[in-house]
């Protein structure tokens, strides 16, 4: 198996061990120095421990589809549909990896919203979606 496959494998398995509610699993994927950064709100957590804990300590009701995994090499992009206590977010996780283990990660958060009627004549909906209405 290439180094692509098994790190696409492993990124799989983190949002499945995710979803499952495995911490351990989910956070394996990470080094033991690894970064985390949420843009929105400013915040870096450093380190697998920190990063396990304050997910950990979330109080919601999570969980998680995977929508797309992109990568190649060191970079890898999971879109995904995070719920929280069934309110649906966006997410894009960007990894940088460094051999089998993330070493920083960068995940933006965005709420749904509607498509205004301007533009509808222009799109279509994504496949397997519908398109919301404003």
């Amino acid at each position: 198996m290439d180094a692509d496959s098994r790190i696409r494998d492993a990124v799989e398995e983190h949002w499945r061990a995710s979803e499952r509610g495995d911490s351990e699993a989910e956070h394996a994927i990470y080094a033991t120095d690894a970064v985390l950064d949420y843009p929105q709100s400013g915040e870096r957590f450093r380190g697998r421990a920190t990063i396990s804990a304050q997910r950990g300590g979330h109080p919601a009701d999570r969980h998680f589809a995977v929508q797309r995994i992109t990568g190649h090499a060191n970079l890898w992009v999971s879109e995904c549909l995070i719920t929280y206590d069934g309110v649906p977010s966006h997410s894009v996780s960007i990894m940088e990896f460094s051999g089998q283990h993330v070493v920083h990660e960068t995940q933006y958060f965005a709420d749904p919203f509607g498509a205004p009627d301007w533009r509808a004549a222009l799109a279509e909906p994504m496949p397997g979606r519908t398109i919301a209405g404003a």
